[in-house]
Order: structure tokens, then sequence, then C-alpha cells
């Protein structure tokens, strides 16, 4: 066991930087969403059904670089 751990130690700071860069970038989606419903409410349907899009493919990415890293 203590033989892998050098192999694994890279692959899980990989995977928890992935995990902090994805929620870095689902807060700024958020964040911008958000503005611009505050900016243009009637324009709020629109905004909110392109922000849960963004944030569902940011999210896949997210699972793919992790199974793929796991790999």
């Amino acid at each position: 066991m203590l033989q892998e751990a050098p192999s694994v130690v890279p692959m899980l700071v990989g995977a928890g930087l992935i995990v902090i860069g994805a929620g870095i970038g689902l807060g700024q989606i958020g964040r911008g969403a958000m503005e611009g419903i505050a900016r243009q409410p009637e324009a709020s349907g629109k905004i909110q059904t392109a922000m849960i899009i963004i944030a569902a493919l940011l999210e896949g990415l997210a699972f793919a670089a992790i199974f793929l890293g796991k790999s």
C-alpha cells in the first residue's frame, strides 16, 4: 500500500484542483446570471436557461476530467 502512495497523491491533488476550479466556475456563472437578471428581469427565463446549460456542461467536464484522471 505504501508503494502506491506516490502515484495516488498527484491524482488526488489534481482531482481536488478540478473540483475547486469547477466550484469557482459555477460561482462565476451564478453571479453573472444574477447580475443579468437584476439588470433585465424580463429576460430572466432566457438567462436562467443559459445558466443551467452552461453549469451542466461545466459539471460534465469536471466529472469527465476526474474519471479520466483515475484511469
